[in-house]
Formats: C-alpha cells, structure tokens, sequence
C-alpha cells in the first residue's frame, strides 16, 4: 500500500476519532454509554469483524503461512518483553515506577484498536494474523503481565491467572482460524447480517477513542518527558528494528506489513485494567495509552515505509 494511502486512512481514522471527541464534549456521549459501547466493540464487533474476514472468498494463506505467523508473533513478544525491561533503565525510569513502563512497551492494543486499524490500512486479508497475535497477545498478558503487577501489588489483592486469557478474544481468535483453514460458510443472509455488524466496529472503536482523549487532564499526559523518550523509542525505533530482523526470513508481505502497524500500535488498555484489579498504582500507565495513541497516528505511517 502506498504511503499515501497509508496517510489518507490514518487521517479517516483521526476524524473518528474526532467525532467522538466532540460528541463527547457536547453532552452527547456520556462515560456509561462510552463503556458500553466499548463492552460491544470488545466482545461483540470486533469478533465479527474477524470472522466475516475468514468467510471472505479470497486468496487464502496455507497452514504454513498461519505456523509462521504464529512464530513470528511469538519472536515479536518475546523482544518487546526484552525492551519492556530495558527500556525503562535506560530513560532514567525511577525503579518502583518500571513496571508501568513494562507494561505499556510489551502490550500493544491489538484488540480495541488494532483490528479496524488493520480492516481500513491493510485490508480484511489482514485479519486472520491479528487473529493470531491476540491469541498470543492474551497468552503473555495473563501470565508474564499479570505476573509481574501481582509482585508489585505484593498484598496479593485480586486474581489473575491463565484461565482469563480464555475470553471472548481467545476463542473467537480460535474460531476465525478454523473457519479460515477449513473454508466455511455460512448462508448468504446470515453473512450479510455478520456484515453490517461487523462494518460498525471501526467508527464506534475510534468514538470511543475518542471520548478518552477528551477527558485527558493534559498536564499528566504531556508533562511526563520521559514518555515523548518511550513514544520515540518503543513506536517508532524498535518497531523498524524488529521489521529489519523479520524481513529477510518472512515471505509473506501481508505478515510484515500486519507485524509493522500492530507493532506500531499504542499501549494496550488491559494491562491498566489489571492494574485497577490489583491496586496497583496506574497513572503512568493510563497517560501512556493517551500520548502512545495520539502518536500513533502520526508513528503509524512512518514504520508502513520501512514494509
């Protein structure tokens, strides 16, 4: 895709994001509907979304290809889990605050945010490896991330365990796989209804988005420097490195590209869930999901030209 197109969709997505702002400021958006319509976007649309992707009659990728996108997620985490631990040291984090900045480095929002990203930039052939790093994405997140907030927690308050990471986006994960690899289908009425459900998941993801971005207290999300130092470091540096390191061995274009704008994504939401579970302190965290998502629509189309 060319990086025109690239801007153009980011820019689409930006005035999304916008509507949600001003409805927002406007009374027309209130926080409860703003979280439900989230509980539907999450559990709901976004499911959709994936599996109307597998029931499309396109080129389809082999096992192979799904094995090595596996791998490729796999190789992926595992690097950003090494730059969540030395990222922090390295920008003067003070200690009892590295957790915060593990958490925002190692989880991207693959989820809320990744999948319409993905449908409008790269295409709905795109969806069957999101598929793949959220199965991996809920894997790490429910056992390397919630590790390491219940040692900060140290009181032990809350629960969080493996068995969370079987939810709503690790099943349908699972089923849009075996759809895909076995070419399924269902009736031409029934996939049309998943169709309008599923088209809904962008526009309401970025209103929601936006409704986050218009209740930012701007002093806690701008006055933390050492975040403009992580956005430039975690979105923009170790997203090229690790394309440069995957290039050469991944063939398919699709995977690299898929690799680059999740990689490119901001923080993920759910580790500050976690955090609030636990009672663990979540500040740095909730301002790095704001400036980490601003950023990402600019970081978005800088590491589309290193594909």
């Amino acid at each position: 895709m060319g990086n025109l197109i690239v801007v153009e969709q980011m820019l689409i997505i930006f005035a999304l994001i916008m509507v949600g702002f001003f409805l927002y400021k406007r009374g027309h958006l209130s926080d409860e509907t703003s979280k439900q319509l989230s509980w539907i976007v999450v559990n709901i649309t976004n499911s959709i979304t994936l599996l109307c992707a597998a029931l499309k009659d396109e080129n389809k990728v082999g096992i192979e290809e799904i094995g090595v996108a596996f791998a490729c997620f796999a190789f992926v985490y595992g690097v950003l889990i090494m730059v969540g631990l030395v990222l922090p040291a390295l920008i003067g984090v003070p200690k009892e605050d590295r957790y915060s900045y593990r958490m925002l480095a190692t989880f991207n929002n693959v989820g809320f945010i990744g999948i319409p990203f993905c449908a409008a930039v790269l295409g709905t052939s795109s969806l069957i490896f999101v598929s793949i790093c959220g199965i991996v994405f809920n894997l790490i997140a429910y056992t390397y991330g919630a590790g390491v907030l219940r040692k900060v927690a140290a009181s032990g308050a809350g629960t969080l365990g493996l068995r969370k990471a079987i939810n709503s986006g690790t099943v349908m994960g699972i089923v849009t796989i075996v759809v895909y690899i076995m070419n399924l289908k269902v009736p031409e009425a029934v996939g049309a209804a998943l169709s309008h459900v599923g088209s809904c998941t962008t526009f309401l993801s970025m209103a929601v988005l936006g409704v986050s971005v218009a209740k930012m207290v701007p002093r806690e999300v701008f006055g933390r420097w050492r975040l403009y130092i992580f956005v430039i470091l975690r979105q923009i540096l170790v997203p090229i490195l690790i394309i440069m390191i995957l290039k050469p061995f991944i063939g398919n274009e699709l995977i690299i590209k898929t690799v680059a704008v999740l990689l490119a994504m901001p923080s993920a939401n759910l580790p500050l869930m976690m955090a609030k579970q636990l009672g663990v302190r979540d500040d740095t965290i909730s301002a790095g999901i704001i400036l980490t998502t601003l950023a990402a629509v600019v970081t978005i189309p800088i590491i589309m030209k290193f594909c």
